[in-house]
């Protein structure tokens, strides 16, 4: 590998596992909201938010993080307005008080915001616009949940950067990634340049995830695992990652470090590699490499589609999760990649269909998935070329699952929305 792919591969870690409070579609209208009304300079008298679909879809069914029980579009933004600080990032609503959720509140009691449906080739694209009397402030955003693309203030331009609304022109090289290099990037990687960014990782998802266990939240898919199955590592590998997911889909407040633009497949790339560095007695060095491969892997996959669509990233994020338990047991390159192709062969049918509770089901499921794909692979076992999508190579079938997910899945990505918006 070189010098430069390194530094590339390293950037993505650092721009990708990032904090964030709660689901990141409502955080994302609460951080543009927050924006907007920085640059109104005061609190506006009428509120605008516009959303493109899958923004709508994973905003709807899931709580506003800060706001104990709030839901949707509206509860977003003007929690974002009264008690939002955008300085923070994807951890805008941290600082929220009772006296903001009680203000929010009031505001919310009397229709103080009107939300559309943005018509938008961008998966991602939330408009916000803030007016007080004669003043009026509007902020965008697209592609990524804090890329502000341009700002305004009663009409004049403040920023204006140049986009495209049907591609993400990201700065950092994505192409370059590559399950070979990234599992030479894992075996060679200096600790010390990971280390601050993945015990981030592992300390905040470990805890969201212990708070899942303890406490009943959404459909308790974590606790029911263990209640139910037992406590082998297989099962306590998928209940941790459903367990944060109970807990994060149902307002609780604790951040989580998001892998992809999500907090969900941040938690299942790693909360199970967690588990079985642990099972394995693998050391604290080895279990930072794992995670290299399973952040990474994830990243591969995830950015080749998009990071909202049709297509359930919990897949994609497991096959990581995957990938990286294969190298814990001892696995070489070969064995990772099976035991990929044989997850991706598996459940790549599974949709997204909105942030909400049964998410950590679809966790569960796609883990599930992955460890059976690892002791595939293990075995020598696995799905072949042709058979479906499955291509000769690792990376072939990688953009096959992906051309299907971005290309074939986007009608479907269009019914699911309407179905849920009773369209």
């Amino acid at each position: 590998m070189t010098q430069e792919a390194y530094q590339n591969y390293l950037k993505i870690l650092q721009e990708e596992l990032v904090p964030a409070l709660g689901c990141t579609e409502p955080i994302a209208i609460a951080f543009a909201a927050a924006k907007a009304r920085d640059v109104l300079g005061m609190l506006p008298d009428r509120t605008v938010v516009e959303c493109s679909g899958n923004i709508i879809k994973n905003v709807k069914g899931v709580i506003v993080p800060a706001t104990k029980n709030l839901r949707g579009m509206e509860a977003a933004a003007i929690i974002g307005i009264v008690g939002g600080d955008p300085s923070k990032g994807l951890e805008v609503l941290s600082g929220v008080s009772e006296r903001h959720l009680a203000v929010a509140k009031e505001w919310l009691s009397r229709g103080g915001c009107e939300t559309k449906w943005l018509d938008s080739p961008a998966k991602l694209h939330i408009i916000a616009r803030l007016f007080a009397g004669e003043h009026s402030a509007m902020v965008e955003i697209i592609h990524s949940h804090t890329n502000i693309v341009h700002v305004e203030k009663d009409g004049r331009v403040l920023t204006d950067i140049p986009h495209s609304a049907e591609e993400d022109s990201q700065q950092t090289d994505y192409d370059c990634l590559n399950i070979s290099d990234i599992c030479d990037f894992a075996r060679k990687v200096k600790i010390d340049d990971v280390k601050e960014i993945l015990d981030r990782q592992i300390q905040d998802n470990t805890n969201i995830s212990q708070e899942g266990l303890r406490n009943s939240y959404g459909a308790c898919v974590g606790k029911t695992l263990i209640d139910v199955y037992g406590s082998d590592i297989e099962v306590r590998a998928r209940a941790a990652a459903a367990a944060g997911s109970d807990a994060r889909m149902s307002g609780c407040e604790l951040p989580v470090v998001i892998n992809s633009g999500s907090g969900n497949q941040g938690m299942t790339v790693s909360l199970p590699v967690i588990e079985y560095a642990g099972e394995l007695q693998a050391g604290q060095e080895k279990l930072y490499r794992a995670l290299c491969i399973s952040n990474l892997t994830a990243i591969h996959i995830k950015s080749r589609m998009g990071r909202l669509s049709a297509f359930c990233g919990a897949v994609s994020a497991a096959a990581g999760a995957g990938a990286a338990i294969a190298y814990l047991k001892g696995g070489d390159e070969a064995v990772i990649s099976q035991t990929i192709v044989n997850t991706l062969g598996n459940v790549s049918g599974i949709v997204c269909d909105g942030a909400k509770p049964s998410c950590a089901a679809k966790i569960a499921s796609s883990l599930d998935a992955a460890i059976l794909g690892c002791a595939m692979a293990m075995k020598q076992r696995g799905f072949q070329p042709e058979e479906g999508l499955i291509k000769p190579t690792i990376e072939e079938t990688i953009a096959s699952i992906t051309r299907m997910a971005k290309d074939g899945m986007q009608t479907t990505d269009e019914e699911i929305l309407r179905i849920m918006v009773g369209a």
